[in-house]
């Protein structure tokens, strides 16, 4: 079979991604740390200006990072000088480096002292992010390149509020559903006041889709699970946002098939080390579904948990494909950033999920050791795209 070169347009932007409280290290105002304990992380808080280094050796132009609330505000109405001085020189270090910053306001964890208050449960929450979103913009704008409010409300809810397996560990449908309506309110506030703020930086949400259909297309029963799930997990957030969005960000993990009552199978032909299954045309299916918001598209989350390195190569590549597919179909998309640049912490798996482009050794002074599949990554963005199959 011939091989066909996959070009991805000049201005198109390559990039990995972290969340502060999975990889800094020592967030111990956190709701977060108090359950799942990270510690010292993959100590990105100090090894940072490494990370980064790492960051331009791969060629990536741009880099997806949180701001986290916990250390900037530990307490209520106490902002920590020291700490928005840090992310001062953080954000200057990749500005220098010519790298566009994807900052995320928002990514699952919240202060010790939200959750006494109960949280997003409680409506003064929505107040008091608010207020710490203004403080970064007033400090940051500067440097950030692009704003994501937050960060898959729709999973946060649907572990911490539904499921239970995530704080608050609760597994209340209808309280999923109140608190999800609060936080789409708080996107709205917080767009308006990021707008007034510097109107130049493009606000945007990061939504996990997933590709799902019915587990059998002649069950009537599959087909009414199907649109329950299919409207709660993907679209019912972005159908209540209207026009304040600049961008969309696109997570995007796995698919899944459907069955009545609410019973899912994921679908794909290769496993990740958590057993997730990895089904890659299933990201050509959520960029066209997002086609219809006539907004630029990022991918701002896709990888995989692969500590030997074994499919990661293949699930890059395979990925980018049905992405470079997409676009050829109308999809404004503008960029891929992976997750993630180094390992980190997953919630509950901990250390154990290795989704770094980039190994840390936790029981070495957490030193960093480039994988080969970074380098084919690396390879793909210096060439502008890659022969397939």
């Amino acid at each position: 079979m011939d091989k066909k070169f996959i070009q991805f347009p000049k201005d198109f932007l390559w990039g990995a991604s972290i969340s502060a409280w999975q990889a800094e290290g020592n967030n111990y105002n956190s709701d977060f740390e108090k359950y799942f304990k990270a510690g010292k992380a993959a100590n990105h808080y100090e090894m940072y200006e490494q990370d980064f280094d790492i960051l331009q050796k791969l060629n990536l132009n741009a880099f997806r990072t949180s701001i986290e609330w916990s250390r900037i505000e530990p307490e209520e109405g106490k902002f920590n000088e020291k700490e928005i001085e840090h992310y001062r020189k953080y954000f200057s270090s990749l500005k220098k480096r010519g790298i566009k910053i994807f900052a995320t306001l928002w990514h699952f964890s919240n202060p010790l002292w939200i959750e006494k208050i109960g949280g997003w449960e409680n409506s003064k929450t929505i107040f008091y992010f608010k207020r710490f979103a203004e403080k970064m913009c007033f400090e940051f704008s500067n440097f950030v390149d692009f704003w994501i409010t937050l960060n898959e409300p729709v999973v946060y809810v649907s572990k911490g509020d539904v499921f239970g397996e995530w704080p608050p560990f609760k597994k209340n449908f209808l309280l999923g559903i109140s608190v999800i309506s609060r936080m789409l309110y708080t996107h709205k506030i917080i767009y308006n006041h990021l707008k007034k703020c510097n109107y130049k930086v493009p606000i945007g949400i990061s939504e996990n889709l997933a590709y799902i259909k019915p587990k059998n297309k002649y069950n009537i029963l599959d087909w009414f699970a199907f649109y329950f799930a299919d409207y709660f997990y993907n679209k019912y957030f972005f159908s209540k946002i209207g026009v304040r969005m600049d961008f969309l960000g696109v997570n995007y993990y796995f698919s899944a098939d459907i069955s009545f009552p609410n019973k899912y199978e994921q679908i794909g032909e290769k496993e990740s080390d958590l057993g997730w299954k990895i089904h890659p045309k299933g990201l050509y299916y959520v960029l066209k579904y997002v086609k219809k918001f006539n907004l630029p598209v990022y991918i701002t989350e896709n990888g995989v948990a692969d500590k030997e390195d074994k499919i990661r190569e293949w699930y890059i590549k395979e990925h980018l494909f049905w992405a470079h597919r997409a676009m050829q179909e109308g999809v404004n998309l503008k960029g891929y950033i992976h997750w993630a640049l180094i390992d980190n912490i997953e919630f509950k798996e901990g250390k154990n999920a290795r989704f770094g482009l980039v190994e840390v050794d936790y029981e070495n002074n957490f030193k960093r050791k480039i994988r080969d599949s970074a380098y084919f990554y690396s390879k793909i963005v210096k060439e502008g795209g890659f022969y397939y199959p």
